[in-house]
């Protein structure tokens, strides 16, 4: 009896296996399926996320008051680029030649402030979560920071013209990817006077603003002439 108790439990086994190798054979032979989730946890724009994150900081930017003596400019600010849009070089000793930056260079520039060593306020990074800063940004090796050459250097977006009418919300002219945070560059004492806003607590930025999607040229005013309803 005991012997065919033992017959028994292996024959049951057994069949067990078999029925789940050939359940799980015929599921692989299905079509893989992933389901696409039409509704998103939190409904944001994906370019522009970062503002969302670091909306806790627009009442203090608000309130926050202007220091006339260490403004940033926009001289300063496209010169510190070998061209509009490029990383900006790193225009100071920095700590650990080495590092990649990471924590480093994130000590001033997550959350800005004033650095009493530069005497200056640290502009915050758009996207904090790229923690190997070096790769894109280099540190200045010579006086002037870019020698001469026969590179041309398309001009900056000016600012007060990007508006189709006046009193309208002017249009972003450049590029969203890595800008995702429109705070860190137009809010808080780090950023360029010429491009700081009033309005950071209204953090939907591109509920008002829109991207420019091409190149625009100068119209007259559009008058409307009366017509003779009688004609």
């Amino acid at each position: 009896m005991k012997r065919l108790g033992i017959l028994s439990l292996f024959a049951i086994l057994f069949v067990a296996f078999v029925v789940i190798w050939n359940y799980s054979y015929e599921k692989g032979l299905e079509e893989a399926y992933i389901p696409i989730s039409e509704e998103r946890e939190v409904p944001i724009i994906p370019s522009e996320s970062a503002v969302f994150e670091r909306s806790e900081f627009a009442l203090e930017y608000l309130n926050m008051p202007i220091d006339e003596n260490h403004q940033r400019t926009l001289d300063t600010y496209y010169g510190n680029r070998a061209y509009t849009g490029a990383p900006p070089s790193i225009p100071h000793p920095v700590k650990e030649e080495r590092s990649m930056g990471g924590k480093v260079c994130l000590q001033c520039h997550q959350n800005g402030g004033f650095v009493e060593k530069f005497n200056a306020y640290a502009p915050v990074t758009p996207h904090p979560e790229m923690i190997n800063c070096r790769q894109c940004h280099v540190t200045q090796v010579a006086q002037s920071t870019f020698a001469a050459n026969t590179f041309y250097k398309k001009p900056a977006p000016a600012v007060g013209v990007n508006n189709a009418l006046d009193g309208s919300p002017p249009v972003v002219p450049h590029p969203l990817q890595l800008r995702e945070n429109c705070l860190a560059c137009h809010a808080g004492p780090g950023a360029v006077k010429e491009l700081r806003i009033d309005h950071p607590e209204r953090i939907n930025c591109r509920q008002c603003h829109v991207p420019k999607t091409g190149e625009t040229q100068a119209a007259m005013l559009f008058i409307r002439a009366n017509t003779d309803v009688n004609e």
